[in-house]
């Protein structure tokens, strides 16, 4: 007979489908488990499980936090393993042979911990199979998706200290973090019909500002958990420390800032993001197009109406300088414009944003202030462009400073989040100190990260300078990269951040120890 395990769940009583998630755990091949629920069960609930031999408790809900909760529930039995449903939000209906095909997984994986599933997500008829990310020691972002299904050795809990009840929002996310620091986290995969659950809930297209919503008490806690993780693992970069670069550059410059553009076959966003950049206070720049869709871009016809000798050109306004390139390359792109600038600093337009008139003058003052910032990140407001082609402010979503950066903690928190800011400004010299931007050379980059990659790598040489008022406007469109994408090219993209950020504590792990 194999080892006893505890199944933890949520008990509901308006929850339609809790029966079927209670019959789901009775059907299951696996006999040789009991059952904890958290909040009160019906008697019809309770005969059932009596009429089939299960041995059963359940835990008042009365004022107790949801760490307290679980902590509770998981100290009822002392079984091998647990068996944790996380059905608070949605209804889950495991397959009948879920539980043991997790006990075969710890008998194959004995230095693992904690195990996760792929699942399907049922709504109305329609049944999508999600498939998700096998876990490795970069996967600290506190919003990845490991489903709704865990199944834990109870004595790696005990050796983590169990769940800890001090905890309001991130509870799960400590225990992932905690576990992975001791053993392995396993994926078990599905190649198709071999999920090990069903999720019963809508799937949305995931939006990226999602985050901004979160209240500052939650961001706060979850940089504790993650500042807390990468101390334990010798990851963490103390406050004024940081690493000597063996590079140094000091390249002459006749002007104070190249506004580099990558883009390609967006002729109708391209004059409005230059406007923005003639516009600006600081009349000492220039712009740098580097059209990346081959000559017959036509990105390239509207640029060169700004440029000496087109019906657009205005000698007394920045110049505008075009690069055509025929490899679909944004790292590529901000390379070549890095290498042919004429400004001391680069700094980040999209070729669908536009900059505030003043965002060049007020990232020149913090450089300026401090010799020791090696790049200055501004915010953000988020603008949306309507189908007459106006342009309104999306007032819903805050400006986005992330303000989640401190001075202090900044690059240690960064890890957990996908985003740094914009724009990013860069002194040219420093942008071939660490070796230029990614060009899709990082393992699963798809045109997806060379900046956050970039950011990481600066912050362990330079201070991060930041700029808190909008200097920057997002423009939200139906083609744009940061538009309610979808939850497969979301995760394509996570998994790209997450190797770097992989390959990011290897490498602050290796300094601390020579350290």
């Amino acid at each position: 007979m194999s080892e006893l395990t505890t199944i933890v769940l949520h008990s509901s009583q308006t929850d339609g489908f809790f029966s079927n998630t209670v019959q789901s755990i009775i059907d299951q091949s696996e006999k040789n488990y009991n059952i904890v629920f958290i909040g009160e069960i019906s008697g019809e609930t309770a005969s059932l499980l009596n009429k089939n031999n299960i041995d059963f408790e359940w835990i008042a809900i009365d004022d107790k936090s949801y760490a307290e909760l679980l902590y509770e529930a998981m100290e009822q039995y002392f079984n091998s393993f647990i068996l944790y449903i996380d059905n608070r939000k949605h209804p889950v209906i495991l397959k009948e042979a879920a539980l043991e095909g997790f006990i075969f997984g710890a008998e194959r994986n004995p230095s693992a911990g904690l195990f996760y599933a792929d699942y399907d997500l049922k709504k109305n008829d329609d049944i999508k199979e999600v498939h998700l990310l096998n876990h490795h020691i970069g996967r600290v972002r506190d919003n990845l998706d490991i489903g709704k299904v865990f199944f834990l050795r109870r004595e790696v809990l005990d050796l983590v200290g169990g769940v800890d009840t001090s905890l309001k929002y991130k509870v799960k996310y400590d225990l992932r973090l905690k576990f992975s620091e001791l053993f392995n986290i396993v994926r078990i995969s599905n190649k198709y019909s071999g999920s090990f659950y069903t999720v019963i809930a809508e799937s949305k297209e995931t939006n990226v500002f999602d985050y901004l919503l979160s209240g500052k008490d939650v961001q706060l806690e979850a940089e504790k958990v993650v500042t807390d993780h990468l101390k334990r693992i010798n990851a963490y970069l103390a406050p004024g420390v940081f690493m000597e670069s063996d590079n140094e550059y000091e390249g002459e410059y006749s002007l104070k800032v190249s506004v580099i553009i990558p883009v390609g076959h967006r002729p109708e966003f391209i004059a409005t993001a230059i406007q923005s950049i003639q516009a600006q206070t600081v009349k000492d720049i220039e712009a740098i197009i580097v059209v990346n869709g081959g000559k017959d871009d036509p990105t390239a016809d509207v640029v060169r109406k700004y440029m000496k000798g087109g019906e657009l050109y205005d000698p007394s306004k920045p110049e505008i300088r075009l690069i055509v390139i025929d490899i679909n390359n944004i790292g590529l792109c901000l390379n070549i414009g890095a290498k042919n600038a004429k400004g001391k600093y680069y700094v980040q337009l999209d070729s669908d944003d536009r900059l505030k008139p003043d965002a060049v003058e007020k990232v020149l003052e913090v450089f300026n202030s401090d010799d020791k910032v090696g790049m200055v990140i501004g915010s953000y407001e988020v603008w949306e462009k309507l189908d007459d082609g106006s342009l309104k402010r999306m007032k819903d979503i805050p400006v986005v400073t992330h303000d989640e950066w401190t001075d202090d903690n900044g690059r240690n928190n960064l890890l957990r989040i996908n985003g740094a800011g914009a724009p990013r400004c860069i002194p040219i010299d420093i942008i071939k100190e660490m070796g230029y931007f990614s060009i899709n050379d990082d393992a699963y980059a798809r045109n997806y990260g060379e900046d956050y990659e970039m950011v990481l790598k600066i912050s362990e040489y330079y201070k991060i300078g930041r700029i808190y008022d909008p200097i920057y406007e997002v423009i939200r469109h139906s083609g744009g990269t940061d538009h309610a994408i979808s939850d497969d090219l979301i995760m394509r993209n996570d998994e790209a951040k997450d190797d770097m950020r992989k390959h990011v504590i290897l490498r602050r792990i290796g300094f601390n120890k020579k350290d």
